[in-house]
């Protein structure tokens, strides 16, 4: 039985605090979705201990604002940006083809939430699967020769407690029997996200390779921009009177611990919540929202289904 992991950090604790006395020089890091909320903070913790950062964004007119801010704000002029769509597998390809060398940190960050009507790309899959988890499980593959390289590399793959919201649906996943909903199409794919770390960790460990999943936490950012904001201050009144919304800050700070932080050299295939590891929760009832894991979404057996469907799914999208 492993251990969990503990950390003297917390909930209210910064990504700064997190990296503090962590040398990254001779690091290079991929941060998706680094040209708003949590991404940028990201970003920015990784640049300012000396990480060489690629910033995958959707739109490289605001990737170039926010590099030029971190490269001002950290003095590291080794941030560069680069476009990644991830629900299009010709864009994921096109990253991956022009990556060179080693990679040391691959943060899965990027995401679409809430989408309030089922909405499926050209070859037909859900918006949410093919981003949060299709898109990601492909640039992650691509790259996996040079996370290997490294020789001690770190992927981060960030979940959501709304993955209490719903198992991966294996028999359909782009909902065309079972009825969607934005919170069980948003859940489906981040139980996903737990399950690629999972599965992904099993696989690549031996390369030296660590994955683990994180849940940030609750932060007002630009990814609940579908939901409703009289229904998303409900549900914060639902979750308790300790439903405080963290900063930006402190939002980054579980994937930096993921990411850098030398408590976890060598820990893989867990969900981390508040810097720490989870506690496993055996219904959305046991939880009061925000905080624990689905016993589903670290089940090996699940894991290693999906990675088999992902893998079937990405070598149809590179022939389609």
């Amino acid at each position: 039985m492993m251990s969990a992991v503990r950390t003297p950090f917390g909930e209210r604790s910064t990504a700064a605090e997190v990296a503090a006395g962590v040398d990254l020089s001779q690091r290079r890091a991929i941060v998706t979705g680094a040209s708003s909320g949590i991404g940028v903070e990201t970003a920015r913790v990784l640049a300012d201990h000396g990480a060489e950062v690629t910033l995958a964004v959707r739109d490289i007119a605001v990737g170039e604002a926010v590099a030029t801010s971190i490269r001002t704000s950290t003095g590291n002029d080794a941030v560069d940006v680069r476009r990644l769509e991830l629900a299009d597998p010709a864009s994921v390809a096109a990253f991956v083809n022009g990556w060179t060398g080693p990679l040391d940190i691959l943060i899965n960050n990027a995401g679409v939430m809430a989408i309030p009507e089922l909405t499926l790309t050209p070859r037909g899959d859900e918006l949410h699967f093919a981003t949060n988890h299709l898109g990601h499980f492909q640039l992650a593959t691509g790259l996996h020769d040079a996370l290997r390289a490294s020789g001690s590399a770190r992927v981060v793959s960030l979940s959501s407690s709304a993955h209490l919201y719903c198992p991966v649906l294996f028999d359909d996943p782009a909902f065309a029997f079972v009825p969607y909903t934005p919170f069980v199409g948003y859940g489906q794919s981040k139980t996903a996200n737990v399950l690629f770390a999972v599965e992904a960790d099993h696989r690549w460990s031996r390369d030296g390779i660590t994955v683990n999943a994180v849940m940030p936490g609750g932060i007002a950012t630009g990814l609940q921009r579908h939901i409703d904001p009289e229904v998303l201050e409900r549900a914060r009144r639902e979750a308790g009177a300790n439903a405080e919304l963290k900063t930006i800050e402190q939002g980054a700070a579980t994937s930096i611990l993921a990411a850098v932080s030398p408590l976890l050299d060598g820990v893989g295939g867990r969900y981390l919540e508040d810097c720490n590891e989870a506690e496993i929760v055996s219904s959305r009832a046991d939880s009061d929202g925000r905080h624990g894991v689905a016993l589903y979404a670290l089940d090996p057996a699940n894991a290693g289904r999906l990675w088999e469907m992902s893998e079937r799914l990405a070598s149809l999208l590179a022939v389609s």
